[in-house]
């Protein structure tokens, strides 16, 4: 019998303590409790210790969540890559893209696996969606439409909107549609009084021709998450709030109403909501990683160089909205 893989959590804010549930409860992993150096922290999470002692912590562990702000992550990353501890981080995976490629070089030179926790991936909605766009359900892929919009959350104090929430978009637009960005362009706004930018609008391009455009902000008053991938044949629309796709197809039927018939693209076809096995994304991402630990194959997981790729691409969206900004 294969022995667990022990694992450990450094960082004990929201997200890790959602790890900390997660890896607790995960088949083929033995959790052994969190670092965290802050003053005030429970001594215990999960009924496992919490533990100011770095050294001694990463002596215990296989592999570790790097839940720290995210400009901590190189430091970690860099004292797990000279441990041989292997890390799945939260994205984006570090708060530059010269800090993203380092970690890169790092687990790479170490023959670590690295992996970062961008999880949309893992949304029963998206994988569905990605599933059907291969097997051509839209045929050619014209757009790609995200919204990514609510209210401000406290627990952000060192990135904009853009690193924090568009990386989401970044990621899960190439990753839907198996395409690179070619070329990105942003208008962003500070309304809120901090540093950092907390509106955008982001348009692309992808490396088959597809448009896309992402709307993300932190100063709507209510949560929207949404995908609308459309393209020769109809529409998917994924709600990854509620992890719901819904198919629009073009019509096919022939038009009376010569109001309607003038229009010279699509009319409105069939409409399909799927059933999907709505599995928690962030337990299904621990898996994957898990796997990718004891087996080595990286294939289910989000590598550090395509995290590192996300931030290059957050970067050039934030430097465009800088040279547009209203002064």
């Amino acid at each position: 019998m294969t022995a667990a893989l022990k694992a450990g959590v450094l960082g004990l804010g929201m997200m890790g303590r959602n790890h900390c549930r997660v890896l607790n409860s995960l088949e083929g992993v033995d959790f052994v409790g969190v670092y965290d150096p802050a003053d005030g922290v429970d001594p215990t999470v999960e009924g496992k210790p919490v533990t100011k002692d770095l050294d001694a912590f990463l002596d215990t562990v296989d592999y570790c969540v790097i839940a720290t702000p995210t400009v901590y992550h190189l430091d970690m990353g860099r004292m797990l890559a000279e441990r041989g501890v292997h890390a799945l981080i939260e994205k984006p995976v570090a708060h530059t893209a010269e800090a993203s490629r380092e970690l890169v070089e790092l687990f790479n030179a170490a023959g670590l696996i690295g992996g970062v926790g961008h999880i949309e991936r893992f949304n029963p909605a998206l994988q569905s969606m990605r599933s059907r766009l291969q097997d051509g359900v839209l045929g050619e892929i014209y757009q790609i439409a995200t919204r990514r919009q609510g209210p401000f959350p406290g627990r952000i104090a060192d990135v904009g909107v853009i690193k924090d929430l568009a990386t989401h978009d970044i990621d899960l637009t190439a990753w839907v549609s198996q395409q690179s960005y070619v070329s990105v362009n942003a208008r962003t706004t500070h309304r809120s009084g901090r540093p950092h930018e907390d509106m955008v609008i982001a348009i692309g391009t992808l490396s088959d021709g597809t448009i896309a455009s992402h709307t993300v902000n932190w100063l709507t008053p209510f949560k929207e998450r949404t995908t609308i991938v459309t393209g020769e044949k109809g529409s998917l629309v994924a709600d990854t709030l509620t992890a719901d796709l819904t198919y629009y197809a073009n019509g096919v039927e022939q038009l009376s109403w010569p109001g309607i018939s003038a229009f010279r693209g699509v009319s409105e076809g069939d409409v399909i909501r799927y059933a999907l096995n709505k599995k928690e994304p962030l337990r299904s991402e621990h898996e994957a990683f898990r796997d990718a630990v004891a087996t080595g194959d990286t294939s289910r997981i989000v590598t550090l160089a395509e995290g590192a790729e996300v931030v290059n691409i957050a970067e050039k969206l934030i430097a465009d909205g800088l040279t547009h900004r209203l002064v």
